[in-house]
């Protein structure tokens, strides 16, 4: 019920109490707030509801009804729409953001379809879903796929992506009524004004060549180009992959993943100063530095483990693509940390829902966390300095190693 000019607030206060409503506390919560809203509504137009003024530069236009959580019980408010614009009481409400609608929509299905548990049952009254409907469901659906579609699908002209991020995160979903794992497959890159942006998300039944390279096309038919360099982790196949599709690009390996994968060469007891080694290659002033204590390590460490002395020196060119570009940007584009941050809010809110009850779940859910994360990257400062991507891409970059192949190229669990 919406509190207009003809509804004095006081005198439906007075008939509550008179009538001795067992709801009187919730129904006075709710004849405030809508006079409240009401009365904002009114500042906003310019006049007040019903009333001709000069000074009116806006009208009423009706109502839409949102719930309101309160000590005193749920309360169906009326918030005032207007003819022109939009009317919402943020000092009252706040807007669910997409993601957290897409968390909502993707918990509603899987118990809608009953796949959910008792804990994620718990969890949908948490959210303030009381009851469930299938139109209701579908609805929240429709209005975030349009988004997330309209996202994953945009062009790519925002000029060269000079360099790319890319990860593989693995998701459960259940298909024909078993249980399989799927891998979410996202792009991060660089744009031309130095700013980070989530370039494309896909999700495929294994993560081998024929996914990734099926992927890197989809970001190139929409313009993804002038991509130097790509750094991720040693996922199958992604290596030949970027070859095809991205003729230009070298590879880095995530010296992050690669130290792990190195450190199970060695016993225990010698990880520690293996590591320490291996840290101190990065730690060089210039590319001449790094390679020539590169030769270091893999001298001092063959004295001991011949084995992991090897494998180091196998992955020479692999770690190190990145001496090829300005040292003021080493650090980074030498690993996939920063896409391990972003991997982190991605599961933060995958995590709660566990086991996804189809695919388009997972791109709506995963979709809207990545279209908010580009949006505040486009509202923060630059990730990379103009002239630190000129000169950039005045560097050639040897891609041979694409035509190489990769024995080590198993894929790492992100």
């Amino acid at each position: 019920m919406a509190a207009s000019a003809s509804v004095n607030p006081v005198d439906l206060l007075r008939e509550q109490i008179e009538g001795a409503s067992p709801d009187v506390l919730q129904a006075m919560v709710k004849t405030f707030a809508q006079a409240l809203m009401s009365a904002e509504a009114d500042a906003v137009c310019g006049a007040g509801y019903g009333q001709r003024s000069d000074e009116r530069v806006n009208s009423r236009n009706g109502y839409r009804h949102r719930e309101w959580d309160t000590r005193a019980g749920t309360i169906d408010l009326a918030i005032p729409k207007l003819r022109h614009g939009s009317y919402f009481p943020e000092w009252l409400l706040t807007h669910r953001r997409r993601a957290e609608q897409a968390l909502v929509s993707v918990v509603a299905t899987s118990y809608l379809l009953g796949v959910s548990t008792r804990r994620v049952e718990k969890l949908v009254e948490q959210l303030g879903i009381r009851q469930l409907s299938k139109s209701q469901v579908s609805e929240m659906a429709a209005h975030l796929d349009a988004q997330v579609e309209a996202f994953r699908n945009r062009p790519l002209d925002s000029g060269h992506y000079t360099f790319v991020w890319m990860d593989a995160l693995t998701m459960k979903v259940r298909e024909a009524g078993r249980t399989v794992n799927v891998h979410a497959l996202i792009a991060v890159g660089v744009n031309a004004d130095g700013q980070r942006e989530v370039l494309g998300l896909d999700v495929a039944s294994d993560e081998d060549g024929a996914g990734w390279l099926a992927f890197l096309r989809s970001l190139t038919a929409r313009g993804l180009s002038g991509v130097r360099l790509v750094i991720s982790d040693a996922h199958a196949g992604l290596v030949h992959a970027i070859g095809a599709a991205l003729p230009g690009a070298s590879w880095q390996r995530c010296r992050t993943h690669y130290l792990r994968n190195l450190l199970t060469k060695v016993p225990k007891s010698a990880q520690p100063w293996i590591a320490t080694l291996v840290r101190t290659i990065f730690d060089q002033p210039d590319a001449d530095a790094v390679r020539a204590q590169f030769d270091r390590v893999v001298t001092t460490i063959e004295a001991k483990f011949p084995a992991a002395a090897e494998h180091l020196d196998a992955a020479r060119d692999d770690l190190l693509a990145f001496t090829g570009f300005p040292r003021e940007i080493w650090r980074q584009i030498w690993s996939n940390n920063p896409q391990e941050r972003l991997n982190k809010e991605i599961r933060r809110r995958t995590d709660v829902v566990g086991i996804f009850p189809n695919r388009p779940a997972i791109i709506r859910l995963v979709g809207a966390v990545l279209a908010e994360q580009t949006d505040e990257w486009t509202e923060g400062r630059r990730y990379m300095g103009l002239e630190l991507l000129a000169k950039a891409r005045l560097i050639t970059v040897d891609t041979s190693q694409h035509d190489t192949d990769q024995p080590d190229a198993a894929p790492i669990a992100a």
